[in-house]
């Protein structure tokens, strides 16, 4: 669609306690051997056993684990949507939580054998190491009796996401085969009129810009970048700079330069980029707590309105609840987003401001201390179906849907137009409740039916994403799942560079002129290649042009 992803997810909302481990709840669904006509359960394909798991015949029980040090799991059966999960479906959800230190929970349980039965985590190396212990569930055998998954994957998703013995173990999250993605610019409708709504295309507009709102809004922020340690609206500003450039190659630490990947300190366009950003923050005109702040912090200012612009890997969810906020009292306030900046000069259809990938962000996998693996597939198989999405994204039937049509998407009721504060509330509640979301079903549901509606009642999200999001994002598929081992000779040059990385960013930020930016990424470049770069930079070279290769079939 928060976090990292960069959000890649097409969602519109934004991803925002230690619990000791106490043992694990194994799965407790059975099997059965009959199952109903069309339900909208899981039934097994043509072809196929007979004795598919049937979701709602036998109670299923099973822990959860979200390896996050920001994630606490929302207590399942309290919102409407996961009740209606576990009243109809009897599936219960027992959490594991990370106490905000997911490595040191996720290395305790794995020393001590005591595993929850199904883990969220990042696809790479910590799945690795899990499958190496011997400690996963492969889930080849299930594919063709819960069918969800292969439909919407498809062959070339399936073969991207197996390990090095042929066997698929991750369950992804927000995969996709068409374009998708929220990166982008939001801007404050009520500022930019009053300030007469100027040109805002390219990067000397946005310059200039800010410096008008600076002068003439002394509480408001110029420029927004989010959360400016993680990327976010720095990287969005770095594809203002170069055409069909990607910003995860800002993620990967790598830039292509023909068959190879090449150093992202020596990229002219990265260093344009920070030069760039620096003027913006030593001119005040972006948040002077850009490398700081927090997400809560973050949205406080644009829902109140007091940021002109804000920049991020998936803005749309606070721009969101920063308009339907605004325009209660004044129909004329809120925000809008725009065609992504760019360097005067450059196409500006060949400038994406973010990234997609097929398999979209992060996994789900099943460990060997499930007592039935096969009917946490079924339910995960169930949950990422046409039923499933419903249900989860848009709540029970007889709310904002009632009845689906012909492709299974949702009819959509007058309520969906109607309480559109309720419906985000409703996803503000299930969203870290989706675990394996299907970005196509959910994004052709809604965009069919928004496109019906006069523009004053689409949702704001889905709008922007119709209009500009989905547009303008580069697919990132063939750069997923590079990074080595931990404790592999390159794992171990991945951590210093990426240590190198983070520094030199946040001094370039700081920096006093554009000398000073390049000087630090001079520095970054020569320690980075003493750590052992080029090292990192070959093997993440070949990991790619597997990629390349698998998603050719080869």
């Amino acid at each position: 669609m928060f976090m990292k992803k960069a959000w890649k997810s097409s969602m519109t909302l934004l991803l925002t306690g230690a619990v000791l481990l106490t043992g694990c709840t194994g799965g407790s669904g059975t099997t059965a051997s009959d199952p109903p006509a069309d339900s909208g359960n899981n039934k097994p394909s043509e072809g196929s056993s007979s004795s598919a798991h049937v979701l709602g015949q036998n109670p299923l029980e099973f822990s959860f684990y979200g390896n996050y040090d920001w994630y606490t799991m929302p207590t399942w059966g309290a919102d409407d949507s996961s009740k209606w999960v576990k009243e109809n479906m009897k599936v219960n959800i027992t959490p594991i939580h990370s106490g905000g230190n997911a490595s040191q929970k996720l290395n305790t349980m794995i020393a001590s054998a005591s595993l929850p039965d199904v883990m969220w985590m990042e696809r790479g190396p910590d799945v690795e190491k899990l499958r190496q212990a011997g400690m996963l569930v492969p889930f080849d055998d299930y594919l063709d009796k819960y069918p969800n998954l292969k439909e919407w994957l498809g062959e070339s998703g399936l073969n991207l996401l197996r390990s090095e013995d042929g066997k698929l173990y991750q369950f992804p999250n927000w995969y996709t085969s068409q374009p998708n993605g929220n990166a982008g610019y939001v801007v404050n409708k009520k500022i930019y009129e009053e300030l007469g709504s100027p040109k805002l295309e390219t990067t000397e507009d946005l310059y200039n810009y800010l410096k008008q709102v600076k002068e003439n809004y002394p509480n408001i922020v110029p420029f927004e970048p989010h959360l400016a340690k993680d990327g976010q609206g720095l990287n969005v500003l770095y594809t203002a700079f170069g055409e069909n450039v990607l910003n995860t190659w800002v993620g990967i630490r790598g830039v292509p330069n023909g068959d190879q990947l090449t150093s992202i300190f020596t990229d002219p366009i990265y260093r344009e980029s920070m030069q760039y950003s620096a003027k913006l923050f030593r001119e005040k005109l972006m948040s002077q707590d850009a490398m700081t702040q927090t997400a809560d912090q973050v949205k406080e200012k644009v829902v109140s309105g007091r940021v002109a612009v804000l920049a991020s890997a998936s803005p749309t969810e606070l721009g969101q609840l920063g308009h339907i906020e605004l325009t209660k009292s004044d129909p004329d306030a809120g925000y809008f987003m725009i065609w992504p900046i760019h360097k005067p000069g450059l196409d500006p259809k060949k400038v994406l401001a973010g990234t997609y990938t097929q398999l979209g962000w992060n996994v789900s996998v099943i460990t060997k201390a499930a007592k039935d693996p096969e009917a946490i597939f079924a339910f995960l198989d169930w949950y990422t179906g046409p039923e499933g999405q419903r249900t989860m994204m848009w709540g029970p039937e007889g709310g904002y849907w009632d009845g689906v049509e012909a492709d299974q998407t949702p009819k959509f009721t007058d309520k969906y137009v109607t309480d559109a504060e309720g419906l985000v509330k409703l996803q503000n509640a299930t969203i870290n409740l989706i675990w394996n979301g299907n970005t196509v079903y959910v994004d052709q549901a809604k965009a069919k039916y928004e496109s019906t509606l006069p523009i004053e009642q689409r949702n704001w999200a889905t709008h922007w994403q119709y209009e500009i999001t989905w547009k303008t994002q580069g697919d990132g598929t063939p750069f997923i799942n590079l990074d080595p081992m931990p404790d592999s000779e390159e794992g171990i040059i991945r951590q210093r560079v990426e240590d190198i990385f983070l520094e030199s960013r946040a001094k370039a930020l700081y920096a006093k002129d554009d000398a000073e930016v390049n000087a630090v990424l001079d520095k970054a470049e020569a320690d980075a290649q003493s750590a052992g770069y080029n090292k990192l930079l070959e093997y993440k070279t070949k990991k790619w042009q597997e990629n390349i290769q698998k998603m050719q079939g080869k």
